[in-house]
């Protein structure tokens, strides 16, 4: 794939060539402005008494190749360039038998003030804007010390347009330095809120599974002479869950090095990513939960249908989470999911009558434990979807958690969403929970 789009037409054309182009356009507008065009009935300017002469049109030579040489200095030696572009008009001017230095041979310089303006620093723009004004100025001031004919108004007209010209190129410059700090700012918003997501995930993904690992394992240790099915039960429960996380980590590190559809980032084919949690997901995550020993009621209310992934994953994450908060720190052995599917939003509710936590950033903070992150992220996944989400003790003892995710019109989910099928659950039954798990 490329590594940068390509330009458009016109910006692949160099700075050089436009001067070029302006300094031919008013060459061609000199020439017509000298002979009678039809509908005249004389020229717009009588042609000077060296315009047709040899020496004049060598005259002309000379200064078109001065330019060509400015042209090619102009992206590296600015300066050094808009005085040679100065020294080709003023030249140019000298077969014309004028009193200015004309328009028509200042549209070059006034093409490369503005590249010159919009690429350099301002110092450089403002010493090519100078250089402008002051050859304009000794032109007109040495044919007035001589007593010659000086076209002042006409060339205060000439060096109005040098400063427009000037102007216009350093807005541009403006513009383009602006627009570069909104990238930059943009970009780094979109690190820190990636980490941030990036950080939810592993926290989402790991900490559910750690937590029931490590209730198996210390159920099994303390049964394991007493019980030894109830343990080889509990110890075939901690290969699945450290199955099952390393699998979510391993899934998740293949979708952050893809680097386009079915390509990692060495630019070889990968197998499909299998897809994100969804809500039917919740009900193995309910067998997983009860088998540890913490029994997972769900309630499933309203019509349930397919919603956008994004809103289902963090519906799924957010049970996961509160879940895992009352297996590590609810001391209760039971808990209560509802999901209900409304017309404007989903609101899930998960509920205990534990009596452990329930103050502090994480409920396990109330208990002693180093406070975590398990709320903080729920509350962010929640307000990335503009949704409502408390957690607090409830009133009968316990703690409860609410989200509400605000449901998108039908119509503005896509097709795939709409049709897209739910994650089988594993066919087994679900093992006895060990309760000493609990405990």
């Amino acid at each position: 794939m490329s590594s940068s789009p390509v330009l458009p037409l016109l910006k692949r054309v160099p700075p050089g060539a436009w001067v070029a182009a302006a300094w031919f356009a008013g060459m061609v507008l000199t020439l017509l402005m000298r002979v009678r065009l039809p509908g005249e009935q004389q020229a717009s300017v009588l042609p000077g008494v060296l315009f047709y002469r040899w020496d004049g049109l060598l005259t002309h030579l000379l200064s078109t190749a001065l330019l060509m040489a400015g042209c090619r200095w102009l992206t590296h030696r600015p300066l050094a360039a808009m005085a040679v572009l100065l020294a080709a008009s003023a030249l140019a001017t000298m077969p014309l038998g004028v009193a200015e230095i004309p328009l028509a041979q200042f549209l070059a310089v006034d093409a490369a003030l503005y590249f010159t303006a919009a690429v350099r620093p301002l110092r450089t723009g403002v010493l090519a804007l100078v250089m402008s004004v002051a050859v304009l100025v000794a032109f007109v001031g040495g044919r007035a010390l001589a007593r010659w004919p000086a076209g002042t108004s006409a060339e205060l007209a000439v060096a109005l347009t040098a400063v427009v010209a000037w102007l216009v190129g350093r807005s541009v410059h403006e513009s383009r330095k602006h627009d570069a700090d909104l990238t930059a700012r943009a970009t780094d918003r979109a690190l820190v809120a990636e980490r941030l997501r990036i950080a939810r995930e592993m926290h989402d993904v790991v900490a559910h599974s750690v937590g029931i690992i490590a209730l198996q394992a210390g159920a099994a240790a303390r049964v394991v002479h007493t019980q030894p099915d109830a343990a080889r039960e509990a110890m075939s429960a901690v290969e699945t869950a450290g199955r099952e996380t390393l699998s979510g980590l391993r899934r998740m590190l293949g979708a952050l090095r893809e680097t386009g559809p079915g390509q990692d980032a060495a630019g070889r084919e990968e197998a499909p990513l299998r897809p994100a949690e969804s809500l039917a997901d919740i009900d193995r995550l309910a067998r997983a939960t009860t088998a540890a020993g913490v029994r997972v009621e769900v309630d499933w209310r309203g019509e349930r249908r397919a919603l956008p992934p994004e809103l289902e994953l963090s519906a799924f994450r957010i049970v996961q989470e509160s879940v895992t908060n009352v297996v590590r720190h609810a001391e209760t052995d039971a808990c209560r999911v509802r999901v209900e599917y409304g017309e404007e939003a989903l609101t899930v509710e998960i509920t205990d009558r534990g009596g452990g936590g329930g103050r502090g950033t994480d409920r396990g903070t109330a208990r002693g434990a180093a406070p975590g992150f398990g709320l903080v992220g729920m509350r962010e996944r929640v307000a990335l979807l503009h949704g409502e989400f408390t957690a607090a003790p409830a009133p009968g003892g316990g703690f409860r958690v609410t989200a509400r995710l605000p449901v998108p019109p039908p119509e503005s989910i896509p097709a795939p969403d709409r049709a897209r099928e739910a994650i089988p659950a594993p066919p087994e039954p679900a093992p006895e929970p060990v309760r000493e798990a609990a405990t």
